[in-house]
């Protein structure tokens, strides 16, 4: 990938540094310019732009995120659509978060332009919370490093949510003197919820 000024001439199919105007229009940073780009810039007077331009051998940020995160092998998490070069993966289920450090370290390692980053080892998490996500720091990445990375993801599950099992419980209260029945009522309410996202069901009360 090079990267710097760039006379307008020759930017067709550049990405943008940074966001651009001209005339009524906005191209926003990252925007890869395409002919009718380029002549709309030509005809406000914009001589050069501030690009980057892909290597043949070069993924774009969000091609690359994507490749990376579809070869992870997980349970119970879902990739969401690259955006600005990230993937960022939510859980599917509540539950308990693993992860194997020692996967995530390699690929960490193979290049600095490539991140991956996720939740500490046996999180708790909600069903559609974030626990991991795929970064790719500049405009572009060799495909070679992804693929590098692909390989490390092919050696085994990366991370899992580990779903909660459903299952029944009841709950048993202590009325002391002085105490309201409505900070029981409550307890009860409050309770039930927290439970409820662990998948467990409450079923019974008793008050002694």
């Amino acid at each position: 990938m090079k990267f710097g000024p760039i006379p307008i001439d020759t930017a067709e199919g550049a990405v943008l540094a940074h966001a651009t105007t001209a005339g009524e229009r906005r191209l926003r940073k990252a925007h890869r310019l395409s002919a009718e780009d380029v002549s709309l810039l030509k005809s406000a007077g914009i001589s050069e732009v501030v690009a980057a331009v892909l290597a043949p051998d070069d993924l774009s940020e969000d091609a690359a995120a994507e490749k990376i995160a579809e070869s992870m092998i997980h349970r119970n998490v879902e990739a969401k659509p690259a955006a600005t070069g990230r993937v960022n993966l939510h859980a599917q289920a509540a539950g308990i978060f693993t992860v194997d450090a020692a996967m995530i370290n390699a690929m960490n390692a193979v290049d600095p332009t490539i991140t991956i980053a996720t939740l500490a080892q046996h999180a708790p998490v909600e069903n559609g919370q974030m626990v991991a996500t795929v970064k790719i720091i500049p405009f572009a990445v060799a495909s070679a490093l992804v693929d590098a990375v692909a390989r490390i993801c092919a050696s085994g599950e990366i991370f899992a949510v580990n779903a909660y099992q459903p299952v029944r419980v009841g709950v048993i209260q202590t009325v002391l003197p002085g105490i309201k029945p409505s900070v029981l009522d409550k307890t009860l309410r409050v309770t039930e919820a927290r439970l409820a996202r662990s998948g467990v069901r409450l079923t019974a009360e008793r008050r002694t």
